[in-house]
């Protein structure tokens, strides 16, 4: 008799933790397999966290820019001639020097402005976590563009414009454009560089946080964290 109590006692522990193991994979309004949506966000927080601190900062070295080939900022359309004009009558070496400029600004700038955006991911909500997890490679990135990329804007800009005189980008930039519109039978030009540059300086620090994103959502190594570990492996 003891017997038989002692198999239906295993039976019934076995059949406990089978139903438990059910229980915890099924969906739950907070979360899928017992982990809530406030863990997913978390986890898609340090995902943009480690883009910015992996990333972001490779960005504020000497040819952060300039030697990135993914985020290397060129020439406006608009000044598109002057490089092509100035490179005709033998100032390449200026033309470059004015490409250079443009990124050494982006360089510096991003290195005083790295902290606007670690800011800008502790702060931002998520609406629906699961849907940004199993979204596109860099769903979790472009969400964060579209909620902070207009006040990111408004704070970096006189940061570029403060870099532009620190790196000496003003300057060469006046020289350019001035040796540029003396020259016969050109149409001045006078483009807000200031305005170009913040914008191709933001593009650049989110496609490199995309970068990161990318490495974490299709390479487990990537997954440094126990909670990254968790919170992607549901996307698997």
């Amino acid at each position: 008799m003891k017997k038989i109590i002692a198999v239906f006692a295993l039976f019934s522990l076995i059949s406990c933790a089978e139903l438990q193991g059910v229980i915890d994979s099924l969906p739950t309004e907070t979360g899928t397999s017992g982990i809530s949506n406030q863990m997913i966000g978390n986890g898609l927080k340090q995902a943009l966290d480690f883009g910015i601190d992996k990333q972001v900062t490779k960005l504020t070295s000497k040819d952060g820019f300039y030697g990135n080939d993914l985020v290397k900022i060129l020439l406006p359309e608009e000044l598109q001639k002057v490089d092509n004009t100035l490179r005709a009558i033998g100032l390449g070496s200026l033309a470059d020097e004015g490409i250079k400029a443009l990124n050494r600004a982006a360089e510096d700038a991003v290195s005083e402005a790295t902290p606007i955006f670690v800011d800008a991911v502790k702060q931002i909500t998520f609406n629906d976590v699961r849907n940004i997890l199993l979204g596109s490679d860099n769903a979790a990135t472009s969400y964060l563009e579209g909620k902070t990329q207009t006040a990111l804007y408004g704070k970096f800009n006189p940061v570029i414009k403060n870099s532009f005189a620190k790196v000496g980008a003003d300057q060469i930039w006046t020289n350019l454009i001035t040796k540029y519109n003396e020259l016969p039978l050109t149409n001045d030009v006078n483009p807000d560089l200031t305005d170009y540059v913040t914008q191709q300086a933001l593009e650049g620090v989110y496609k490199m946080i995309a970068v990161e994103e990318k490495e974490i959502r299709t390479k487990t190594q990537s997954r440094t964290t126990d909670l990254l570990q968790r919170v992607f492996a549901l996307q698997d």
